[in-house]
């Protein structure tokens, strides 16, 4: 009896409507006393009212799961982007209810509106969609969905308590890939105006044999076939349609910037994750290496089915550090790691031009050996502060300053340039689709 008293105590929540109701009979009692024709009047009416609350009671609990309530979501959230959640709500009563349904979010959405009222008939299902954009990269605790019943006669409600402690990770983004990769695939070459042309070379993806004519290496005579042909048959190569893609992610402070909730390592590691995926899509192997003081994770390149699921789950852990990025344990890195000429795709940021000149001795040392691409980023508030018109004398020194470092930023571009290192100089939101276009347009132009 106990167990029932303290499950109704803590799930039974009285209605405005009865208050009201109580406030009634509380003011027939006080003019009772000025008008004795009221008579029995007040004590009628409160029965009346105690009578249909504990009706009211019974109706609601009678039933004892009158009310089903589930969340379906997906077994992890994709960061950065609009994820869809629903709650589907059955109406197990004989009659209509009215619902309130609140849901509990994570905490790191800071939300409060996640509140919802709808009616259901008698056997009847909804569902309630709402979107979540997670900022950040971990673990995010759903709380339980609270649905709070109400009879026709609206004096008590009974609160429902469904999915509790719902743990859900928050991947690298993962919603949007399916865009990449139909832009890989309608990506043909004809766009770029370049003809696929196949060449010569030493590497060691077998093409065919055929007849020697003067000029053949004759290293590559194939002995076996110049016995059955009795004439001299040479083997010839391809250049390996297979590359390596290698994504290099700075996690140093320069990459803790916020922009839109999401900080510049997190559109890095979204654009690593697009790039891999339209990589393995157009047959060449990809890689990742994360680097801050010292080297961090280091996946090698590869093209098998489990690849990409492999490079989300490592850099899902991977967290911005405070202090510079360390180089040369980069150039070292690359040079143990990489034996043979790849693209190496190195999201970072500078912040000044002199910050730049002291990595570009590594950048040309890695540039050397392989097809060094720099992506780093536009500051989108000095941007917009510089086209705004100047109002004062302070507006007019800000939106200076503002262009200054816009011009610093394009001549980062242009020095890397100078040394035959490819620059991408991009806002955050536009990064990924600026990695991949530059990607796809070096495979067209067979520079990788």
């Amino acid at each position: 009896m106990k167990k029932i008293f303290q499950q109704y105590y803590t799930n039974l929540f009285l209605t405005d409507r009865l208050f009201m109701a109580l406030a009634c009979c509380v003011l027939l009692f006080i003019l009772k006393f000025f008008f004795s024709w009221l008579g029995e009047i007040p004590e009628i009416a409160t029965g009346v009212i105690f009578v249909l609350l504990i009706l009211d009671i019974f109706i609601l609990y009678r039933n004892k799961s009158g009310i089903e309530a589930q969340r379906l979501t997906g077994k992890r959230l994709s960061n950065g982007d609009e994820n869809p959640i629903q709650i589907e709500i059955k109406n197990k009563y004989g009659f209509g209810v009215k619902l309130r349904v609140i849901d509990e979010v994570p905490f790191q959405f800071q939300l409060r509106d996640k509140d919802f009222r709808l009616s259901l008939k008698p056997a009847d299902i909804k569902s309630i969609h709402y979107n979540l954009r997670p900022t950040k990269r971990g673990e995010y605790d759903f709380g339980f969905i609270r649905v709070y019943t109400g009879s026709p006669l609206g004096l008590v409600n009974r609160r429902y308590n469904f999915d509790g402690a719902k743990i859900l990770p928050v991947y690298p983004s993962f919603i949007n890939l399916g865009q990449y990769e139909l832009m890989a695939i309608s990506r043909n070459l004809t766009e770029f105006g370049i003809k696929k042309i196949r060449k010569i070379g030493q590497s060691s993806e077998f093409d065919q044999i055929k007849h020697y004519v003067g000029g053949d290496d004759i290293r590559t005579i194939n002995w076996k076939a110049t016995a059955r042909k009795g004439d001299l048959m040479v083997n010839t190569y391809t250049d390996e349609r297979s590359q390596n893609v290698y994504c290099i992610v700075d996690k140093s402070r320069v990459m803790r910037m916020p922009f839109e909730g999401l900080s510049l390592l997190d559109y890095a590691i979204n654009a690593s994750v697009a790039l891999s995926k339209v990589a393995m899509l157009k047959q060449d192997k990809a890689g990742l290496i994360t680097l801050s003081e010292t080297i961090g994770s280091i996946v090698p390149a590869d093209r098998k089915a489990s690849q990409l699921g492999h490079i989300i789950r490592v850099l899902y852990k991977e967290k911005t550090r405070y202090l510079e990025s360390n180089m040369e344990a980069l150039y070292s890195t690359v040079r143990n790691l990489i034996k043979q000429r790849s693209l190496v795709v190195f999201f970072t940021n500078f912040e000044s031009l002199s910050a730049l000149q002291r990595q570009i001795p590594y950048l040309k040392r890695i540039s050397k050996y392989h097809l060094l691409v720099v992506v780093f980023f536009e500051n989108t508030e000095l941007k917009s502060l510089s086209t705004e018109p100047a109002k004062d004398v302070e507006g007019i020194y800000h939106k200076t300053v503002a262009e200054k470092f816009i011009y610093e930023k394009k001549l980062m571009a242009l020095e890397l340039n100078k040394y035959g290192i490819i620059s991408i100089l991009t806002s955050p939101q536009k990064l990924t689709i600026n990695v991949v276009n530059q990607y796809l347009a070096l495979k067209a132009q067979q520079k990788i």
